[in-house]
Order: structure tokens, then C-alpha cells, then sequence
């Protein structure tokens, strides 16, 4: 079998469990945190540093909302069941990148590794996002080769993979849409909030052999479930989106 074939047909499993695959993550940051509170000079124990690798995330989810608010119904969805694809995008932040959804998560997930402080988890963070991202973009790109034909490849002759090319922005054909960011987005956020105000609570408890709630990481998790939590009630109740 072709070696593109091959990286496709690991790009569809691993589609169909996009949901849940970063996880697989999980085990790694534990250790590193670990790890991380028993160094001295270990960046994670600074505060600056916090906040600085949670800005990181925050730029990440920027990316994501910046490029979701600009796209079409039908288009860069969450599905995991299939690929689907009513137009394509090629405005907006696709028009200086072809994936600019998953610029923003590894962004998003980069400040997480960098949170720790420890080299070896970073490093196996970005090899394991290459490996993740690289099968589920080549099954992306068969799929859309497909359904567009000739549009698509002239879209991939000038536009790259994953690093953007400002020079070739576009701006985009529709309005930004807050409504659409909120409905898609807002789960995400909370994500990365409930991920860092963890890594904390864990590092702290590991530090200090004890229970140790801090106050601003605690204010912020509380605040953010609040939003989420209006948020959530609005969308199933149809009021607002």
C-alpha cells in the first residue's frame, strides 16, 4: 500500500476519535509535573511563567475563534462521524494557512506542555501533535480533493499546509460571527481553564505535600464555570444562538 494511503487510513481512525486522542496526552504533563516540583529552578514554580504558558493557550484559542466566526454553516465543524464539507474555505485565516483550526490547537495545547517546565514533555508534545496532526490533515485533504476537484488542488498549489503566509491573506467574504464563536468555542475555553487551574491545584499539592487552593487560579476556574454554565443553559434552551 502507497505511504500516503497509509497515513490516510490512520487519518480517518484517528478522526473518528479526535474527541478523546489528546488525552492520550494526559499521562505525560502528570509525570512532568511531577517531575517539575522536584527542580529547584524549575520555571514551572514561577508565577510569570504561569501565566505566560497559559497566554500561549489563550493565543491558540484566539486562533480558533478568529476562524470559526468567519466560516461558512456546514464548514469547519466538530463532527468525528465523517468529513463534510458544503463549500470551501479559502478566505480568512484559510487563505494564509490550510489549517488554521489546528494552528490554533496546538497553540492552545503548547502553552499546557510549556506549563510544566520540563524539556522531554514539550518535545514529545510536538512530535506526538506532528504524528496526530500529519494523517488526520492527509485524510482531510483526500477527502476535499475529492469533493472539489480542481478548486482544491489550485488552492493547495498556493496556499501552505500549517505555517501561515500572512502575504497571501484574503479577507473574508462574511461577517464575524460572535453567536457562532460563542455556540462552537465557548466548550473549549473552559477546557483550557479547567486544565490549567488542574495542573496548578496538582503542582501545588505536590510542592507542598498538602491541600493548597490558590486563590487567583481558583477565581478564575470559578468565574469561567459561571459563564460556561449561563452559556450552556442558553444553548439548550435555543435562547440567544
Amino acid at each position: 500500500m502507497l505511504l500516503a494511503r497509509v497515513l490516510e487510513k490512520h487519518g480517518e481512525w484517528l478522526f473518528k476519535r479526535r474527541g478523546y486522542i489528546p488525552l492520550a496526552f494526559l499521562p505525560v504533563i502528570f509525570l512532568a509535573i511531577w517531575e517539575s516540583t522536584h527542580k529547584y529552578h524549575s520555571p514551572a514554580n514561577n508565577r510569570v511563567w504561569e501565566f505566560l504558558t497559559f497566554s500561549i493557550s489563550l493565543f491558540g484559542l484566539f486562533l480558533r475563534c478568529y476562524t470559526v466566526g468567519y466560516t461558512p454553516s456546514g464548514t469547519s465543524g466538530r463532527n468525528t462521524k465523517r468529513h463534510k464539507a458544503q463549500t470551501l474555505n479559502t478566505k480568512g485565516m484559510y487563505s494564509i494557512t490550510r489549517n488554521p483550526l489546528y494552528l490554533g490547537n496546538f497553540f492552545a495545547m503548547l502553552g499546557v506542555a510549556l506549563f510544566t517546565g520540563v524539556w522531554w514533555a514539550i518535545l514529545i508534545f510536538v512530535l506526538g501533535f506532528w504524528i496526530y496532526c500529519e494523517r488526520i490533515i492527509a485524510s482531510e485533504e483526500r477527502f476535499l480533493l475529492e469533493r472539489f476537484g480542481k478548486e482544491y488542488e489550485e488552492y493547495v498549489r498556493r496556499t501552505p499546509v500549517f505555517i501561515p503566509h500572512l502575504g497571501l491573506w484574503k479577507s473574508p467574504d462574511i461577517s464575524f460571527s460572535w453567536k457562532k464563536v460563542i455556540r462552537k468555542e465557548h466548550s473549549s475555553f473552559f477546557t483550557v481553564i479547567l486544565t490549567f487551574a488542574s495542573l496548578k491545584f496538582i503542582k501545588d499539592y505536590l510542592s507542598k505535600g498538602e491541600i493548597a487552593i490558590d486563590g487567583l487560579w481558583a477565581a478564575i476556574f470559578i468565574f469561567s464555570s459561571f459563564i460556561c454554565a449561563i452559556l450552556y443553559v442558553l444553548k439548550k434552551r435555543g435562547k440567544f444562538f
